[in-house]
């Protein structure tokens, strides 16, 4: 399938292995990643850097096949609050940048498409977790009020 804002395909990649239980080189049981996993959340880390240094420096493959959930049901469990998901807050970081870009420089018309292509993606992503309940129904995206609640 076609990427969505490029003429290009997408690239294919390794897929992983399906296991239904941890690796035998797993040394870490199911509390001690869920307690760690809390440490990195407190930290500051995103659910997806979480599994990155779990991967990386633990030797945890995924932290689904060691405890039988994901890390947003484990971060949900003991009440971690996620106000915004992470792909969406990824998005509206990116489009602040840009538009502090294009603040300054208001000529650059490749980066002012930039930002409108990113804005449709975050109020279609917006509109899909209307949808699903993970959004309240009367989320708007408004980049000025989110800017200032990021920074925080």
């Amino acid at each position: 399938m076609a990427r969505m804002h490029a003429r290009r395909r997408g690239s294919s990649g390794s897929k992983r292995v399906y296991r239904d239980g941890p690796p035998e080189w797993v040394e870490m049981s199911a509390e001690e990643v869920e307690k760690k996993i809390i440490e990195l959340y407190n930290e500051g880390y995103e659910p997806s850097m979480i599994g990155m240094i779990l991967r990386d420096r633990y030797g945890i493959p995924s932290v689904r096949q060691v405890t039988g959930k994901k890390i947003q049901q484990i971060l949900k469990e003991k009440g971690a609050e996620i106000t915004l998901p992470e792909d969406l807050k990824a998005l509206i970081k990116k489009a602040i940048k840009l538009r502090q870009h294009v603040a300054v420089h208001r000529k650059d018309y490749h980066n002012i498409r930039g930002l409108q292509l990113i804005e449709a993606k975050i109020w279609r992503l917006s509109n899909y977790y209307k949808e699903k309940g993970v959004l309240p129904a009367n989320w708007k995206y408004d980049p000025e009020k989110l800017r200032i609640a990021l920074t925080k």
